[in-house]
């Protein structure tokens, strides 16, 4: 076909297009790598899917080309075959449109690369030319969800061809890309770039797809460009193993064929769920003119601003900007659901009038216990004292996290100390890994952003969060000048608060703060532990990453005997006297969770 064969279609109306391709061969081939492995491996399956296509009326086929790219078949270990697994697919393409005897257009599918950087370029580049080169009609990149991406693909290919070139990427129901683009921005960036359409595929379902291309409608009519879509089924679920995906009817695709061509859609078709029946039902809509038969829901996708909430401030926050010295004690949660002598540790505490806030451990040593965030709702609800709650990216993704503190704001917890957490084998689960899809200096990001109102994906929440956020600092770490480096990237992070590790020996807090220039940038609270024997400060020394007991320590401890318990308060008396010339504050480690011990340091 001439280059501009397919342009001038599109000018002349609707195209009906396939649907998914690589998700029926997933589901009829059993141990395919991947679904492009099909193309060498069984070549009549692919061929005759497109033939199902074909005969359902589609008159745009693509090419089982979506991962044809070299870092994706290197996750397979098939990029030695790149050349024959992307130049078999266009061959089996072209062999069903030969075989139909029917005039279409053959699209080269290009899915996201999945490499990182400049390789990002020239791996579309590379994949490109090997399509174009067995031939096909015109490119379709889809399924993608950065639209940084989508421009440096879009550029790539017009480096190496002329050829016309659709554009689709995935929205959810707010009309806004996985990392929080809005589908009419979508088309501002792209429309320059001289591409031939602009759409919306994949994502969950024929409505997400609409309410992209209802947003999209008028800057794509400004900019001359056709739209199209291809969206899902719905959304799957697995079923022994295996994806399946929700029955949407022909009727239902042929109702969404008429509302994707009256917002302007040239190119209607389907993606993964979507089979010959769909697309007939498509084809039929588009050459009978069907007309919407209900109105498209209202798209109001600006929701009106919240009021902008003023920003909480923590009495633990007002008391460190003042300057006043703060005193908290660190609690553990409860390993069961009783939380009796937690509430009655802190209300202890509260009493004393001699403690501001309790900070509480997330799962320490990596032993499971009740959430912190949990646990740290109820005291301030029950007892009414202020808390600082860790919270580990260990245990969760950041969606996740984010959900989880989003309802820990909504009880009103504000102070958050960011932590890494001690990695589950540590722990009663030796067979198992954490989450970890970041870390500490992530998670102080994604309390950030949260403040600023989005989510980590950049997507608007209903009103700024008012987190104080808090962040570890280990003053006895072996490679100092990484330790205080990671707390200016924790710093810019968004962290406005730290707290150090354990510490026995002034001498190490000094050589931190030296290192940072005699003070810290950010309030400081050095944790103290009243030690009760020798035998704990082995422990802890020997078994306890991040904690040293220095020896002339362990050795007072050990000349004290029975008096090990007096020995270890005096110490702390001693830390707790030299510490408040050199921090805002401080935070107790009470042995055995025992608030006793931590309000006789601080009577004494």
């Amino acid at each position: 076909m001439s280059l501009d064969a397919f342009r001038r279609r599109l000018a002349e109306g609707p195209v009906a297009a396939d649907g998914g391709v690589g998700a029926l061969l997933a589901a009829r081939l059993a141990r395919l790598r991947c679904p492009e492995e099909a193309n060498i491996a069984a070549p009549e399956a692919v061929l005759e899917v497109h033939l199902e296509f074909i005969r359902a009326g589609a008159e745009l086929i693509s090419a089982n080309t979506f991962g044809a790219n070299r870092t994706k078949l290197a996750g397979h270990r098939l990029d030695d075959r790149l050349t024959e697994i992307a130049e078999g697919g266009v061959k089996l393409a072209r062999e069903a449109r030969e075989v139909s005897g029917k005039p279409l257009f053959v699209a080269g599918s290009i899915g996201p690369s999945e490499s990182p950087g400049g390789e990002a370029y020239e791996s579309v580049a590379e994949q490109a030319r090997l399509l174009e080169g067995r031939g096909v009609d015109l490119f379709l990149l889809e399924t993608l969800s950065d639209l940084d991406e989508l421009v440096a693909a879009v550029t790539a290919v017009r480096g190496v061809s002329s050829l016309p070139v659709v554009c689709m990427l995935t929205f959810d129901e707010g009309g806004e890309t996985l990392a929080g683009v809005r589908a009419r921005d979508v088309v501002e960036r792209l429309a320059p770039l001289g591409i031939d359409a602009v759409g919306a595929n994949c994502g969950l379902g024929p409505q997400a797809a609409l309410d992209a291309l209802a947003e999209m409608a008028e800057p794509a009519r400004a900019a001359g460009l056709p739209l199209a879509a291809k969206p899902n089924a719905g959304l799957p679920s697995r079923v022994a193993g295996r994806l399946v995906y929700p029955n949407a009817t022909p009727d239902y695709f042929a109702e969404f064929a008429a509302q994707a061509v009256s917002l302007g859609a040239r190119i209607v078709g389907g993606c993964c769920g979507t089979g010959p029946a769909q697309v007939a039902a498509i084809k039929v809509a588009i050459d009978e003119n069907r007309k919407p038969r209900v109105p498209l829901r209202a798209l109001d996708r600006e929701p009106p601003p919240a009021p902008p909430a003023e920003r909480d401030h923590t009495r633990l926050e007002r008391m460190l900007a003042a300057g006043e010295w703060v005193v908290c004690v660190e609690l553990d949660p409860p390993k069961g659901t009783n939380l009796e002598s937690l509430l009655d540790a802190a209300a202890r505490l509260r009493d004393s009038g001699l403690v501001h806030a309790v900070d509480v451990n997330d799962n320490p040593m990596g032993r499971a216990r009740m959430s912190a965030l949990t646990a740290s709702a109820v005291i301030q609800r029950t007892v009414g004292i202020e808390t600082i709650p860790h919270v580990t990216p260990r245990d969760a993704t950041i969606m996740g996290l984010e959900s989880q503190l989003l309802g820990a704001h909504a009880e009103g917890i504000r102070n958050i100390l960011a932590v890494t957490g001690d990695p589950p084998h540590v722990g009663d689960y030796p067979g198992s890994h954490g989450v970890y899809e970041v870390d500490s200096i992530g998670l102080a990001h994604i309390l950030s952003r949260l403040n600023d109102g989005t989510d980590h994906a950049g997507r608007a929440i209903d009103q700024p969060a008012s987190f104080h956020i808090g962040v570890a600092v280990n003053p006895t770490a072996d490679d100092l000048p990484t330790e205080i480096d990671r707390l200016y990237r924790k710093i810019d992070a968004g962290a406005r608060f730290a707290m150090t590790q354990a510490l026995f020996d002034i001498t190490h807090l000094d050589r931190l703060l030296d290192k940072l220039g005699g003070d810290s940038p950010i309030p400081l609270l050095a944790g103290i532990w009243p030690l009760r024997s020798h035998q704990l400060a082995l422990r802890l020394h020997n078994e306890v990453p991040g904690i040293t007991v220095p020896d002339p320590v362990q050795q007072a401890l050990a000349d004290a005997g029975p008096d090990a318990p007096k020995a270890g308060l005096e110490i702390a008396r001693q830390l707790l006297d030299q510490a408040r010339t050199r921090v805002a504050g401080i935070y107790i480690i009470p042995p055995f969770n025992e608030p006793a011990a931590a309000l006789e340091l601080l009577a004494s």
